[in-house]
């Protein structure tokens, strides 16, 4: 059991000074020429301060310059959070290392933390906020004094006898990310004595006594019998049929943040809580609880066997890590959330598990080996038999563990069943018997490994742009699954654009020319990309910028009519997926349509999927189209919709951008293209799930993020604030009254007065079905929130539903108690007439930080997964996580339209949910932002953390 401790040095780093008016020459030149507002800065190596005395009497010794009044200077040092995320802070010290004192008698020196600074900073400088320490030192002279006094560290540390020092509790909270930077000052107790000014390095740092905040255990649950996986039932009405009176709990100790390789793990226990029901009374009663034996790093699974369960009784059990460490002689601890009540009844004459033969082509993984078989959507055939000694099983219950329904099949020896993995990688087939009573028993586990799937035949991402050419009309086909490569040419004026869904670094295929000129460009193969004959599935990102006519992203056409179309339906304003019916000008096309209304200028992912079964009866073949990886209705079974349907093979190459009806190329696609991929095979829901995640470069799993909109004050003026994206999003317009672009002594900000005051463009600036990242930078007015009701919301920034009177999506803190302020990101979806159907929201640990600037980042992933489904909310204050204590699942794929507000809620009623106080940044990115890339990203901080 221990601690750890992180150095922490400044990143920027300033000497402040009140009227200098003097110019500076120092040995190594430099040249500085300073007025009365200007910051002194430092030559690499060290900071100087000059008082006009002494800096008369050794103007020779420095180099020529000369020196008029200078009274008084100070030092700032700001930090950021780069190496403090998910650490709880013991005790923290903040060292500078002292150069030169004026008198060998030690004068007080006092640590202040302030405002931030910039370069830009003026006298008198950011404001003083609180008294971090002081000290009475001298160093530096060296042997000017006896005794000697050489240069020296002098440590502030919070002293238990002056309760003002609050150095630890202000870097904890710096570390729980109240505040995006932490500022600190160096200045004379009494600045007016020329006894006390001195000199100090600019090499100051914060040492930091941490210990890993602890995580939600992961793994966890209750192991059934005599198996390996362990299983947690979150429902009382299905509990786990556990056949040990004395079953085993697992749960996995984390961190709330992953430690580096090299790192501190952490001391960490896992605590495991049991309760029983009690049907006379309705109650659940404690019965059991238990901590881990030893203290353990970061990802132990950790398994404790529980004492004797009564038979045929309900119980619940949950767990949390704890961290524990021991400082000054005394040992603490903190504790993660528990994690949701895994549900067990104990019945130990219930079904054994039974025995699971595979029939192929899966096979079962072994200790060191799991070989590969099979693919993704190929079946495996499995046949259930009793456990030995059972006789009175009737049937049998059975999932793969990814699956969230289960399916049955009676008989206590029925044939071999269908099992059908959607992905590949390793799996796990349950299988439960069922007795003459009715009875599910223990769980059999079947561990087998499926084989990946055909790769893409054809893949373009469009990011080999040659640097400083523009003549360049090749993009290369990157896929490597068969032996010919069809790489696309540019045409009609198609060129690159930085404007790219992986981010900064990536292009994507221009096809939004202002010239008329070059309005119909487009790229293509020169020969078929895929056999439209057979099962296909095309893929790919499509940023749209125009809706006045069908727009095409992809086909791949005949002599009259197109294979397929994957585009957008202008007459019905949703994205759509077409087979033509034969290769005849007059045949019809059949459409898979999109459930909903596809916005415009905004990155969404599409899919088209093609599916002839594996057979060759045309009656069997679909289509399906998939937006952001969810499927858009049911599969169109194709000749149930045209009678005159024929599985025809395109003979033409694939048309990016175009396609052909009638004998004409038509329908030309205006925006960006990114990323296309095709397969000659019938993905399923899974897998096209997982293509649209978007990875920010291949075999990596940060997803790729692309900022999408950007509204900045700084630069800004009158009454609108411009976006800066590249993108072309509009203005956020001040309102009349209550808004108000001021200089904040560190920057232009938009201030708010929380009654009236907000900016707003035309949203959406985002597709909302898919993952996207939201962050402002913020100060909130104390004095004003504390007029506020209880219960009271004021939002920072916020996209209205379709019908108004709610928000999409909004990031905004809300005024829990008379003092207490909670961050949150929430989503909400409404029907056609605005009534709520799902709302969900993630909130901070703790109350948030006022009148100082905060960084505060939501995501939405529309692909993580939560026992609720797909689809879930994050928050971040500056790059620390927030640890959830409610669910934060959200899965409706809502999109909002109308009013983007920064400043004022959509919803509708008297306060409009205004926002007091001060916005200087406003950012969105398309893509679910992960803590790295927030650290990065969002924060600017360089380096691992």
């Amino acid at each position: 059991m221990g601690s750890d401790t992180v150095t922490v040095k400044p990143d920027l780093a300033l000497l402040r000074g009140e009227n200098t008016v003097f110019p500076v020459y120092i040995d190594p030149p430099m040249g500085l020429a300073l007025d009365e507002r200007t910051v002194l800065s430092s030559d690499g190596d060290r900071f100087y301060d000059f008082d006009g005395d002494y800096g008369v009497g050794n103007c020779s010794r420095l180099g020529p310059w000369y020196c008029d009044k200078y009274h008084t200077n100070r030092m700032y040092f700001e930090f950021a959070p780069t190496n403090l995320a998910g650490k709880h802070v013991i005790d923290a010290v903040f060292r500078a290392y002292e150069t030169w004192s004026f008198s060998c008698t030690p004068q007080g020196v006092d640590l202040w933390r302030t405002n931030n600074i910039s370069e830009g900073s003026t006298w008198p400088g950011p404001a003083q906020l609180d008294l971090m320490g002081d000290r009475v030192v001298s160093a530096g002279r060296g042997t000017a004094c006896s005794p000697e006094q050489p240069d020296s560290w002098i440590e502030f540390q919070d002293n238990p006898a002056e309760p003002d020092e609050n150095l630890t509790s202000t870097v904890r909270s710096f570390a729980n990310g109240k505040f995006s930077r932490l500022t600190l000052m160096l200045r004379a107790t009494d600045e007016g004595n020329p006894d006390a000014w001195k000199r100090f390095d600019d090499n100051a740092q914060l040492q930091i006594n941490y210990v890993p905040k602890p995580g939600l255990p992961s793994p966890y649950g209750v192991v059934p019998g005599n198996g390996t996986m362990r299983y947690c039932n979150p429902h009382i009405g299905d509990p786990l049929i556990v056949t040990d009176s004395t079953p085993r709990v697992q749960a996995g100790t984390q961190t709330l943040v992953q430690p580096a390789s090299n790192g501190f793990k952490g001391s960490l226990h896992a605590y495991f809580d049991a309760e029983r029901y009690d049907p006379n009374t309705g109650k659940w009663i404690h019965t059991w609880d238990a901590l881990s034996p030893s203290y353990r790093p970061d990802g132990y699974l950790e398994t404790v066997e529980m004492s004797y369960r009564a038979d045929q009784i309900m119980y619940r059990v949950r767990m949390q890590t704890r961290s524990y460490w021991t400082h000054e002689g005394k040992t603490s601890s903190m504790s993660s959330g528990y994690t949701p009540w895994c549900y067990f009844k104990t019945d130990t004459t219930a079904p054994k598990a039974p025995v699971i033969t595979s029939n192929g082509p899966y096979v079962p993984c072994l200790p060191n080996d799991c070989p590969g078989a099979g693919a993704p959507g190929q079946s495996g055939l499995f046949t259930f038999r009793p456990a030995p000694g059972d006789v009175d099983i009737t049937g049998y219950r059975y999932r793969l563990i990814t699956q969230t329904g289960a399916s049955t099949v009676n008989g206590g020896s029925p044939a071999a069943q269908p099992v059908t993995p959607k992905l590949a990688g390793t799996h796990v087939l349950t299988v439960e018997a069922k007795d003459v009573r009715e009875r599910y028993g223990e769980k059999a586990e079947y561990i087998f490994k499926v084989a990946p799937g055909q790769a893409p035949v054809g893949r373009w991402q469009y990011a080999d742009r040659p640097e400083g050419t523009a003549t360049s009309t090749t993009t290369k086909d990157t896929a490597t699954e068969g032996t010919v490569r069809h790489d696309a040419t540019l045409t009609g004026g198609a060129t690159w654009s930085a404007r790219a869904r992986r981010g900064p670094g990536d292009h994507s295929l221009d096809l939004n020319s202002a010239d008329p000129a070059k309005q119909q460009a487009y790229a293509a193969t020169t020969g078929p990309a895929v056999n439209t004959r057979d099962s296909f599935t095309v893929s790919t990102w499509a940023y749209l910028t125009d809706t006045a006519t069908n727009r095409v992203v992809l086909s791949s056409s005949g002599n009259q009519d197109s294979a397929f179309t994957l585009y957008y339906s202008a007459n019905n304003r949703k994205w759509a997926f077409n087979r033509g019916a034969q290769d005849l000008a007059t045949t019809p096309d059949i459409v898979s349509l999109a459930d909903a209304t596809g916005p415009a200028r905004v990155w969404t992912h599409l899919a088209g999927v093609f599916d002839t079964k594996g057979n060759t009866d045309k009656t069997d073949d679909t289509i399906q189209l998939f937006v952001n990886g969810r499927p858009q209705g049911q599969p169109v079974r194709l000749s149930a919709t045209a009678a005159t349907y024929e599985p025809w093979m395109s003979p033409d190459g694939l048309q990016i951008g175009r396609t052909r009806s009638g004998g004409v190329y038509q329908q030309y696609f205006r925006g960006y293209i990114d990323e296309t991929t095709v397969w000659q095979r019938a993905l399923d829901a899974d897998e096209v799930r997982e293509e649209s995640r978007a990875r920010e470069a291949d075999g990596l799993e940060t997803p790729g993020v692309e900022l999408a909109a950007h509204w900045t004050a700084e630069g800004a003026s009158g009454t609108q604030i411009p976006e800066s994206s590249g993108y072309g999003k509009p203005a956020l317009v001040l309102s009349a009254e209550g808004a108000q672009l001021a200089d904040g002594g560190d920057g232009t900000e938009l201030r708010l007065d929380g009654a009236k005051g907000h900016a707003s463009a035309n949203g959406p600036v985002i597709d909302e079905t898919g993952s996207f990242t939201v962050s402002a930078r913020v100060r909130l007015d104390g004095a004003k929130l504390a007029t506020k009701p209880v219960g009271s919301r004021s939002h920072v920034l916020g996209q209205a539903t379709p019908a108004g009177g709610e928000s999409s999506w909004a990031l905004w803190v809300e005024k829990v108690s008379a003092e207490g302020y909670l961050w949150r990101f929430g989503r909400t979806a409404v029907d056609a007439s605005g009534k709520v159907t799902q709302t969900a929201f993630a909130s901070s640990e703790g109350s948030a930080e006022l009148d100082t600037w905060v960084q505060v980042t939501g995501v939405y992933d529309h692909l993580e997964e939560t026992p609720s489904g797909h689809g879930n909310l994050r928050l971040y204050l500056d790059a620390t996580p927030q640890v959830a204590s409610e669910p934060t699942g959200f899965g409706a794929p809502t999109q909002g339209t109308g009013a983007l507000s920064s400043g004022r809620g959509s919803a509708s009623g008297t306060t409009g949910h205004h926002l007091p106080g001060a916005v200087s940044d406003l950012r969105l990115w398309t893509g679910a932002m992960e803590r790295e890339q927030i650290n990065t990203r969002v924060l600017g901080n360089p380096g691992d953390i």
